[in-house]
């Protein structure tokens, strides 16, 4: 019998990374590094998150994709070969390249994956900015012109961003996160990203890093103007609210938030992922108890003894389902 499961963080060194992830959410970070990406619960390969703790610590995400798929998913038409979602947290303290993800229509011609994800704003400082899609009156022709000249950031729509902002990022949708900027990432499992400029960044040799500038133009959805930042609105729900964020064939998101002293029955049958954002809960399972804190999530699987959700003080967290397509 599977029981709520934890992982250990896989980090990753950015070019545009900081240390937040140690000041806001007490992780060990390598030291004298700048850490962008904490890959939460991932199963790409070369990077299958490890169990932290329980009767199957030391073993891999991918192994119980290999051995115990339906437990871990619930009953799917077809099983994945790889766990469907990739969670991350980023810390942006320099601006992302402008890139792009393919969409599932080219991806394959091009070599890549499609790539369809969302972002939720968990911190920001001074000027924090989403550069996503493209400003009315901006066609293909523009944009190549500008990129040629180097002023192509000139192309994006921009938006100022604050905790709590969120924003769905389909493939094909143009985009960047600016600096000073810390987001949780839910994303489709792929790692496929076309990167159309870099603000003419370099490394300590020297080197800029590669762009692919062809194939960011086979991706970029020119039709896709100005879109918005998703709802705030919440729905009053027992106990708490929830913010429903994103539903589509991927991925389900709901930002949930609960009192002290409340609790949540978690659904049996579905998987879940619950990531704390702010404060902290524990879950309680089969006799187990599993603290989790701001930066921390844990996943639930389909086939688990019934959870419940406490806090002992407000907290928010979200709420993260797998959807029916497969990758």
């Amino acid at each position: 019998m599977l029981y709520p499961l934890t992982f250990l963080p896989i980090f990753k060194e950015r070019i545009w990374g900081g240390r937040n992830l140690a000041t806001l959410y007490a992780k060990t970070l390598p030291p004298d590094r700048l850490i962008g990406e904490s890959w939460e619960i991932s199963d790409r390969p070369g990077d299958e998150s490890v169990i932290a703790r329980g009767p199957l610590q030391g073993k891999t995400l991918h192994w119980l994709m290999e051995q115990c798929p339906a437990e871990l998913l619930g009953s799917r038409r077809k099983v994945p070969p790889r766990f469907p979602l990739l969670i991350k947290i980023l810390d942006a303290q320099e601006t992302l390249s402008l890139q792009v993800h393919p969409p599932h229509a080219v991806a394959a011609a091009l070599g890549g994956e499609p790539k369809t994800e969302m972002w939720y704003v968990a911190q920001t400082g001074p000027g924090a900015e989403f550069f996503v899609g493209l400003k009315k009156g901006v066609n293909r022709a523009e944009f190549e012109s500008k990129l040629a000249g180097q002023t192509v950031a000139e192309c994006f729509h921009r938006i100022p961003v604050k905790p709590g902002d969120a924003m769905f990022l389909p493939s094909g949708r143009v985009h960047a996160l600016a600096a000073r900027t810390v987001i949780f990432e839910i994303q489709q499992n792929s790692d496929t990203t076309y990167r159309v400029f870099d603000w003419n960044r370099v490394d300590e040799q020297g080197k800029g890093r590669q762009l692919h500038v062809e194939q960011s133009l086979a991706s970029i959805d020119f039709t896709d103007i100005e879109p918005p930042l998703l709802s705030r609105q919440t729905i009053p729900a027992h106990p708490g609210t929830i913010r429903p964020l994103v539903k589509n064939e991927l991925f389900e998101v709901n930002l949930r938030q609960m009192a002290g002293n409340d609790a949540l029955n978690l659904a049996a049958g579905r998987m879940e992922i619950i990531g704390v954002t702010e404060g902290a809960l524990r879950i309680e399972s089969g006799g187990d108890t599993i603290p989790l804190s701001a930066g921390q999530f844990c996943l639930i699987p389909a086939q688990c003894p019934a959870s419940t959700v406490h806090a002992s003080a407000p907290v928010s967290f979200l709420q993260i389902y797998a959807g029916a397509m497969e990758n």
